[in-house]
């Protein structure tokens, strides 16, 4: 099965990462990357390929957000709390937000959609997020390239202590996670604080 998938990738890898990286990313691109450093694939190609599925990922988000208000305001009822954040970190801090949005866990669709509903513009949107994917692409590709023999000793690592591996990523995604909980409740804290003022 393994083989199968490794297989896949080599064949069809473009295709994968293009849609992986409108869906999510940055495992596909990590994935890029060990395969541009063992010669499958394109360094170049697989920054453009996988920057350019982050920018379309991220304009169909902007685009729900300007023209599916419905599909909106039924999202608002799970994603409160994100959606106030994200209006919250645009009205701060501007465009630099489009900019990181990408790098900040949970919030990656929900800052498109939620700048989707301002009056923002379409075309400032699209340059700064094309600049931005193209950037994300190269920060954790060109890593994953140069540093391939030592990631793939790592997952050889990781498949055979499978029972310490595990452990270990389970709790840094659950730092992760409630780290980002934490800002968010802080954020949400500080806007009560000067509403009351």
């Amino acid at each position: 099965m393994e083989e199968l998938l490794i297989g896949w990738l080599r064949e069809y890898g473009y295709i994968v990462l293009f849609f992986w990286s409108i869906l999510e990313g940055e495992m596909g691109l990590i994935m890029a990357g060990i395969f541009s450093h063992m010669g499958d694939m394109s360094l170049p190609i697989s920054i453009a390929v996988g920057g350019f599925g982050g920018f379309i990922g991220d304009q169909i988000y902007f685009y729900i957000g300007r023209f599916n208000k419905r599909y909106i305001h039924n999202k608002l009822r799970s994603q409160r709390r994100k959606f106030a954040i994200a209006h919250l970190l645009l009205k701060k801090y501007g465009w630099p937000v489009i900019f990181v949005q990408r790098y900040m866990y949970g919030m990656r669709t929900v800052i498109p959609m939620a700048i989707g509903l301002t009056q923002y513009s379409s075309r400032q949107f699209a340059i700064i997020n094309f600049i931005s994917a193209i950037f994300w692409a190269s920060i954790t590709i060109i890593p994953a390239y140069y540093y391939g023999a030592e990631i793939l000793n790592i997952l050889r690592w990781v498949k055979g202590h499978w029972f310490f591996a595990i452990p270990m990523i389970g709790l840094l995604v659950w730092g992760i996670i409630y780290n980002m909980n934490r800002l968010e409740k802080n954020l949400l804290e500080k806007r009560r604080e000067r509403q009351t003022i």
